[in-house]
């Protein structure tokens, strides 16, 4: 199973959801989960993770999902290979047991162009990283996931629900 995940924020509370699939080029998800997170960390701009990471655990936890490949809204790397985001510290809390790969909507400063993905018909990039798994292989997963925008299917639809919060 591969689990796509985001989490919304509204104040000091999140909402972490995960849409479950089996398939790159599914349509429609497998299931969805949701967790409720309250009293949430506070942003503090270069530690992004103090804040997500949490929400993700607790979902992954709640639900007791143990999926073979998870996808992120954000960086794996923040450079493409090694200064640590997001992803990168999922990655290690799950004791590298799960592949983790990070889709990022803007740039990180000085991310080379190797990270760079072109969906569809957009002319705007997506930024793909991953720990567990060739980045080649991980751009390759996301290209050929489904719609035909920018965004694929799955990865727009927990961005949604996620801001439910």
């Amino acid at each position: 199973m591969k689990l796509a995940i985001d989490v919304g924020y509204r104040e000091n509370a999140a909402l972490a959801v995960g849409i479950a699939f089996n398939h790159w080029q599914d349509e429609k998800p497998m299931r969805t989960y949701s967790s409720r997170i309250h009293d949430v960390e506070d942003y503090t701009p270069g530690e992004f993770y103090k804040r997500e990471l949490p929400c993700i655990l607790q979902l992954l936890r709640e639900h007791r999902l143990e999926p073979d490949i998870i996808i992120i809204d954000g960086f794996v790397f923040l450079d493409g290979d090694s200064k640590p985001g997001l992803g990168k510290h999922l990655y290690d809390s799950l004791s590298s047991s799960t592949a983790v790969i990070g889709v990022a909507k803007q740039a990180y400063k000085g991310i080379p162009d190797d990270y760079r993905i072109l969906r569809g018909k957009s002319k705007t990039a997506l930024f793909v990283t991953a720990a567990g798994l060739a980045t080649a292989m991980a751009k390759k997963h996301i290209i050929s996931m489904h719609g035909q925008y920018r965004i694929p299917t799955l990865l727009k639809q927990a961005d949604q629900l996620s801001r439910a919060c």
